[in-house]
């Protein structure tokens, strides 16, 4: 077995077990039997569960942006940008359901809490887009006066329960209904 093939399995036994039993029922015991390498082998790739949880995030979100620049065009109307980006981002997790789940625990854990922060008042360094659509609909009086945090939750709020439904086989997202639904995210913060 490769090196790198041990990280990997190590990362994907941990997604499995986080989307089963969340963060706290998966110890690395745990996880190096389901990755079926030693339980030593983990502390070779990551130094404590925290460290590899915060590593499996920041592959999961690299991934996700990546898919989200794919078709991305900055210079498109606002609209077609913020729809074009909730779509695909809808779709992602539509098709990685686990990394949907894995990422919805870490945005309501403790860890998500300072990450979502730092984001929002750009401490991290990193490409947030809708921040930037927010950001720039609200300065050209495209979107409602309303803080930047509430309209990411007005916009996107209903993305994540769209997305853990369909998981949980509660409704179907289809091309069609994927269109209605972001149209009228994007109905609920802009300007009447």
């Amino acid at each position: 077995m490769k090196e790198n093939s041990k990280r990997d399995d190590i990362i994907q036994a941990a997604l499995d077990l986080i989307a089963e039993r969340g963060f706290h029922g998966a110890p690395m015991a745990m996880i190096a039997n389901r990755a079926e390498v030693g339980a030593g082998t983990i502390y070779r790739y990551f130094d404590s569960k925290d460290v590899l949880i915060t590593e499996m995030f920041k592959e999961m979100e690299e991934k996700l942006l990546s898919v989200m620049l794919k078709g991305h065009d900055p210079q498109k109307p606002l609209r077609e940008r913020f729809l074009y980006l909730c779509a695909t981002v809808l779709k992602y997790f539509v098709a990685h359901p686990r990394h949907f789940r894995f990422m919805e625990q870490y945005y309501f854990s403790p860890y998500g809490a300072s990450s979502h922060r730092e984001k929002i008042t750009e401490k991290s360094g990193k490409t947030n887009i809708f921040k930037d659509i927010v950001e720039q609909g609200i300065a050209e009086e495209v979107l409602k006066d309303l803080p930047l945090y509430v309209h990411i939750a007005l916009a996107f709020g209903p993305i994540i329960a769209l997305v853990r439904d369909q998981i949980l086989g509660l409704i179907v997202l289809d091309e069609s209904i994927i269109k209605k639904c972001i149209e009228a995210c994007w109905d609920g913060i802009k300007k009447q």
